[in-house]
């Protein structure tokens, strides 16, 4: 009798908590949605629902025509992007085992958006290798981390400050390339700019294949990334390889990464907040964590995006100068309370 009455709070207090969890899916998904609506009418021209509606899948209205071409592109480039670094903060987070890794804050982004401008640079005709391309300078960066940041072991702290100046360096040379294009070369300015004003549907069909089969793989993973937030005495004890699944998690978020910048930019902090946000709403299960975080991702950027097309118009904020703006205090706010010393003595 006893251990029925236990258990019966127990699964009270669990259903309790799935139902938050699902309000809190639904109102991101209907938030996302609003945004794509606004996002697809900023702008000289604007549809109705209803006309976009029926331009999109009854008849053919030239409006919706011009609207799918220029602005669609860009909501799904901005969503893919904001989806796949929020996803990679998370995963990083969850190998480092540190609230504040963030693969624009560990030099992952620049180390892969440096290898981007030097092919749209140097070898136009690889463009569509970019993202493979990309993604051997986002595992290069990430190796260099790793590898100066482990002294008996790999402290947070340590990693997260060798991080910081490997994106310096990474970043001082894409900007430096840039520089000595005269900053004439589009391809080259609007990875080091992050600007996704100009994307096309050769661009969304570039960056969706990557970044789906990435997330995939992610969403798959959950439960080593529940193991690894466990000490990794725990995680061998039930019979796992630690060091094998660390690296795993880490091409996976590599992947992430180096493939949306090669087509956003460096896109600093989003890694950071969403999956923050993410854990205070629906708790800190990657089996809800990740799918959460990857269409809360999508929202934030794609409203960062809408937002600087609006606040400045005609004049365009880039979306990564925003969540700079949001994301460097959020950053404070978390190391303030934070009660860990990440190997500070």
């Amino acid at each position: 009798m006893t251990e029925i009455t236990t258990q019966a709070p127990e699964a009270a207090q669990a259903a309790k908590k799935n139902s938050y969890a699902g309000i809190c899916f639904l109102t991101v998904l209907i938030l996302f949605g609003v945004t794509v609506y606004i996002s697809v009418n900023t702008g000289s021209l604007k549809v109705s629902m209803e006309r976009l509606f029926n331009g999109l899948f009854v008849e053919y209205d030239p409006d919706v025509a011009t609207i799918w071409d220029l602005r669609f592109p860009r909501i799904f480039i901005a969503s893919l992007g904001g989806a796949a670094l929020s996803v990679s903060g998370v995963l990083f987070q969850a190998c480092m085992k540190n609230p504040i890794a963030d693969p624009g804050i560990i030099g992952v982004s620049s180390g892969a958006s440096f290898v981007a401008v030097l092919v749209a640079g140097l070898f136009p005709s690889l463009y569509f290798l970019t993202p493979l391309l990309a993604f051997v300078g986002g595992v290069s960066a990430c190796g260099f981390v790793y590898l100066l940041a482990f002294k008996n072991g790999l402290n947070p702290l340590r990693v997260i400050l060798v991080g910081v100046a490997v994106n310096a360096v990474f970043t001082g040379l894409t900007q430096a390339f840039n520089s000595m294009t005269g900053g004439n070369l589009t391809g080259v300015a609007s990875i080091a700019n992050s600007n996704i004003s100009q994307k096309t549907w050769e661009d969304v069909y570039i960056i969706s294949g990557y970044v789906v089969l990435g997330l995939v793989l992610a969403c798959m993973a959950f439960y080593k990334c529940d193991l690894l937030s466990l000490s990794d005495q725990t995680a061998k004890g039930l019979g796992i390889n630690v060091t094998i699944t660390r690296i795993f998690i880490s091409l996976i978020a590599v992947v992430l990464a180096s493939i949306s910048t090669a087509e956003v930019g460096v896109v600093s902090f989003i890694g950071l907040i969403v999956p923050h946000i993410a854990k205070l709403l629906v708790g800190s299960s990657h089996k809800v964590l990740i799918p959460f975080s990857m269409i809360g991702g999508a929202f934030l950027m794609l409203l960062a995006d809408t937002l600087g097309r609006t606040i400045a118009a005609p004049y365009e904020v880039s979306a990564s100068v925003l969540l700079s703006i949001v994301g460097g205090p959020m950053l404070i706010v978390l190391i303030r309370r934070s009660d860990k010393t990440y190997g500070m003595q």
